[in-house]
């Protein structure tokens, strides 16, 4: 941890340098600068860039990939059986063993400082983040929600639907959306874990949504893909979870099983590609 306190201690201390010397340049006096609270909020307030990295990976199954089977359909059942619904707790690509929706996030402690948000991100920060209930499920089935962002659900289907989600840090919803119809839903307030979401009119419709006050989190794509673009360089944890085998706390990664308790893992963050390569997972972590 304290490697980790002075990586971003010493990124700070490169970076404040930067920005006041732009304040110098633009003609402003020192004095001006050294009002701001701190070297964060000094950051911020200038919007100043810095050179971040990205985090990239592969999870990949680590055996013969399971067969996803049939949802079982009991309602509205005119419509939805013809959807072709399968099971969506482990879904692997039968091509390449990608481990599609792990959720991925940088894991702080309550003593932890807010991690310093790169400029790129200032253009989503207030956007709509879809949900949609779209023949007979929820697309896509995991998601991630800034707070400062909205989620719109969008009922897609020629029937009824509902949204149930339940949050821990934010007041939890169960709202029945018409059809074609819509609704918008804030999360002022981070969440610790994913959130469940579910059908109460379909249940077998599930998904996931992580709600944070930061946007460094992803979740990896049908070929088992994630990246978390533009992080602030330095010593940075991650936390890595999966709806079926929870906390991913033992993988084969860089040719070695290696344990990461409670799912969480330490990586040194440097500007540009910082590409894990492919993390192998055993079909055991998957048990039901």
């Amino acid at each position: 941890m304290s490697d980790a306190i002075d990586s971003r201690r010493k990124f700070l201390k490169t970076s404040s340098a930067a920005v006041a010397g732009a304040v110098l340049a633009s003609g402003n006096s020192a004095a001006a600068a050294a009002n701001s609270a701190s070297v964060a909020s000094l950051l911020v307030a200038a919007n100043a860039p810095f050179d971040g990295g990205d985090l990239k990976a592969r999870f990949v199954y680590d055996g013969d990939p399971p067969v996803r089977k049939p949802a079982v359909i009991t309602a509205d059942q005119d419509f939805c059986c013809k959807q072709n619904i399968l099971e969506e707790h482990v879904v692997v690509n039968p091509a390449n063993r990608g481990l599609a929706n792990v959720i991925v996030w940088l894991y702080l402690a309550r003593k932890d400082a807010p991690p310093t948000i790169h400029p790129s991100y200032a253009e989503t920060e207030k956007a709509e983040v879809h949900l949609d209930c779209d023949g007979c499920r929820f697309e896509p089935h995991a998601q991630v929600l800034r707070t400062t962002q909205t989620l719109l659900i969008r009922n897609l289907n020629p029937i009824g639907d509902s949204a149930k989600i339940d949050t821990l840090s934010n007041p939890p919803i169960n709202i029945v959306i018409p059809i074609k119809g819509q609704w918008r839903q804030a999360f002022p307030n981070a969440e610790r874990m994913p959130a469940r979401v579910s059908c109460s009119l379909h249940p077998w419709e599930s998904g996931w949504l992580l709600v944070k006050d930061n946007p460094y989190m992803a979740v990896s794509d049908a070929d088992g893909s994630f990246v978390i673009k533009n992080l602030p360089p330095g010593k940075w944890t991650f936390q890595f979870w999966h709806e079926q085998a929870g906390y991913l706390t033992e993988v084969k990664f860089q040719g070695k099983t290696t344990a990461w308790k409670r799912g969480r893992a330490e990586f040194e963050i440097k500007p540009g590609e910082n590409d894990l390569g492919e993390v192998l997972l055993a079909p055991g972590s998957f048990a039901t």
